[in-house]
């Protein structure tokens, strides 16, 4: 039991990793869709490019979008429309005019113009009634069929054109009178048909809906059939007219087809195998180019976890509305990874990425030709994220790129920009806009996953922080050997491409461990004393090995990220504490060696390797006298060619050519540093 156990602890970090990957593929292909995929790319108007193709089975031809439009525009315009008629309110009316009329025409005196006046109003009051009165007017077309219903029974049908609308009361009224002998009498009129008239008509809108439905229910969506065997069409034919509509409804066959008892296992485990090779692709990457992230479980884990949100969220707003496809900003993936780790690695899970979700939208092709080429353009345009002119800058040049290239797309599909959909360049400013959330992401990964940006590295080079600020009181001197050591170590970066930031920030607290025993190093005694001088070799050199040690302690008490601790941790690598070493050989040979070397480990990477030598070159620069170009180059040579020979650089992938570039700046820095000057002839 002991032995698996042990066995099981030697191997966790890989089993990790396996369950990491297992999780991750079936959780991708679960969000993938649960349908069929026609495996043929074809195009309006552009020849045919696969073999023939003859129908795998029976289907039948749909109708396409228009057809369908057009056609349920009509039957909307031949439907029955309803209209309900009281035609016992117009009794009721009919008798209200009466006494109405006697009130509004009290001061006519005359009984035959009375009469008269009377027979004119009941006249104009029956035209009114004809067929009905609606309170309001509806958006039906004057020509459309009306079905009467009198008492829920249909009894006749009329133009909607010949009801009369209340609220053309007036001008009706107006136009009438004035033309007739009675245009004095307008007033009592109007006064007259304001108080008599009543709508009686109105709108039947469930039997008008109930036929309305009825009628679209019975819509065939399609308008024929093909058999299974049938050549649908020949390679190098143009795709268009019927051969489009056919494979239109070839390839939505496929979609529609859900998955059944009989292929569920199998598209299952093919989705799985392809998801899976795509994932291990990745981590065969990493397993080969970065090895330092692929022995961390946090980071591997951080990399997938952003491989899945992106797929998540790209599925989510498929499965919500396509057309918002655009919308999703998927270069935050190369931004982030890049911001945490290296343009390389970005790119490569970038397209990782891509073509994963080409099984999730339509237009695969073109989506993922637009998706690798904005993350190709993040890569090259985004430098120094931590300064948001730079960001503001990538994010239009990359918006750009997105519409220049859907714009080609759209012209070689249809030959022209008619119908071009103008919308999705909006979508294409949203996704730029959306992609400036980086910011804010950044520093919750790095909560989340404890890992450092740029943008935390330049908040911790910031001199005035409260770490830095103790390390300047407690040990001035450490703290200006701090500060030349990341000049001297910055430059040396950008001479040879590696982070320059991070190099830099590293030497700026690669030696606040100091501040435990700030008098035991001599930059900060002041005094002329030398309290090594009461203390043993031994004693004295573990006092300056444990500098390494309480530097970490602080380091880990004050929350610095572990990228910074390297330095801490490497900027001794296993070297000797020299001086003591030499002096307890002058007293005796037999002691133990390893009292006098630092604990390691040895740099591993660039910027721990360029802090060594810029620390060491630094610090021992201090003892030239009467320093001259010859003297700093040959001191310069001589410190980096003793740990190079010390194998201080085994496990840092640095090349010597990049070591001899780095000579190059730190011999010309410090030729500056000590002012040094041609010598001109007297």
């Amino acid at each position: 039991m002991d032995s698996v156990l042990n066995k099981f602890y030697k191997n966790h970090n890989l089993l990790y990793k396996v369950f990491l990957f297992v999780a991750t593929t079936f959780l991708i292909v679960y969000l993938f869709p649960k349908s069929g995929t026609f495996r043929y790319s074809f195009e309006k108007g552009k020849p045919w490019q696969s073999e023939n193709l003859y129908a795998p089975f029976d289907f039948a031809i749909q109708k396409s979008n228009e057809e369908l439009k057009e056609e349920r525009q009509q039957i909307a315009n031949e439907s029955p429309v309803f209209f309900e008629v009281d035609t016992a309110k117009v009794t009721q009316i009919s008798n209200r005019y009466k006494a109405v009329f006697e009130r509004s025409f009290f001061e006519v005196t005359e009984q035959k113009l009375k009469n008269n006046l009377y027979q004119f109003g009941e006249k104009l009051l029956s035209e009114l009634y004809t067929v009905g009165v609606l309170s309001e007017r509806y958006n039906i077309d004057n020509e459309q069929t009306i079905s009467v219903l009198i008492g829920n029974i249909q009894s006749k049908t009329v133009a909607y054109s010949q009801f009369f609308v209340q609220t053309d009361l007036k001008s009706y009224i107006t136009s009438k009178i004035e033309d007739s002998e009675y245009a004095e009498f307008l007033p009592a009129y109007l006064s007259l048909f304001y108080d008599v008239v009543e709508p009686n008509s109105k709108y039947n809108t469930s039997l008008s809906e109930s036929a309305l439905k009825d009628r679209l229910d019975r819509i065939v969506l399609v308008r024929g059939r093909v058999d299974k065997g049938t050549l649908i069409v020949s390679k190098g034919e143009v795709v268009q007219g019927d051969k489009l509509s056919i494979l239109k409804s070839l390839e939505s066959e496929y979609e529609s087809q859900v998955w059944t008892e009989a292929n569920y296992v199998w598209i299952l485990v093919a989705y799985t195998v392809l998801v899976a090779l795509a994932l291990l692709m990745l981590l065969l990457f990493l397993r080969k180019y970065r090895d330092d992230i692929f022995s961390n479980n946090t980071k591997v884990t951080f990399i997938f976890f952003n491989i899945a949100l992106m797929v998540l969220l790209t599925t989510l707003v498929v499965n919500y509305n396509s057309a918002y496809i655009y919308a999703v900003p998927l270069c935050i993936l190369p931004l982030v990874l890049k911001a945490f780790f290296d343009a390389r690695l970005g790119l490569f899970t970038h397209v990782v990425t891509v073509l994963l979700l080409g099984f999730v939208v339509a237009n695969n092709y073109e989506y993922m030709f637009l998706q690798i080429i904005a993350g190709i353009v993040t890569i090259l345009t985004v430098s120094e994220l931590y300064k948001r002119a730079n960001l503001f800058i990538s994010v239009g040049q990359i918006t750009l790129i997105y519409i220049i290239s859907y714009f080609s797309f759209y012209v070689i599909h249809e030959g022209s920009i008619d119908g071009l959909k103008w919308e999705n360049f909006l979508l294409f400013v949203l996704c730029g806009l959306a992609t400036l959330f980086v910011q804010p992401l950044i520093y919750a990964y790095e909560k989340l996953f404890g890992l450092v940006s740029d943008v935390s590295l330049l908040e911790l080079s910031d001199t005035n922080s409260k770490l830095l600020k103790e390390l300047s009181d407690k040990a001035p001197g450490t703290f200006h050997h701090s500060l030349n050591v990341a000049n001297l170590a910055e430059a040396s970066a950008n001479e040879i491409g590696a982070n320059a930031m991070l190099v830099r920030v590293g030497a700026l607290y690669h030696d606040i461990g100091k501040m435990s025993n700030p008098t035991y190093f001599t930059e900060n005694q002041s005094t002329g004393t030398n309290p090594h001088d009461e203390l043993s070799p031994k004693e004295s050199a573990q006092i300056i090995v444990n500098h390494v040690i309480n530097g970490v302690e602080i380091a880990k008490k004050n929350k610095l990220p572990d990228r910074v601790i390297d330095f801490i941790r490497t900027h001794h690598g296993t070297s000797y504490v020299r001086y003591f070493y030499n002096k307890q050989m002058e007293i005796t040979t037999e002691f133990a060696p390893s009292d006098y070397m630092y604990n390691g480990p040895k740099p591993f990477s660039k910027e721990t390797a360029i802090l060594m030598m810029c620390d060491s070159v630094e610090a021992a620069s201090k003892s030239l006298k009467d320093p001259t170009s010859t003297k700093i180059n040959e001191f310069v040579d001589t410190i980096i060619a003793n740990q190079i020979e010390a194998a201080q650089f085994l496990n840092a992938n640095i090349t010597f050519k990049e070591i001899e570039s780095i000579k190059k700046v730190l011999k010309h820095k410090l030729a500056n540093m000590y002012h040094l000057r041609i010598e001109y002839p007297e």
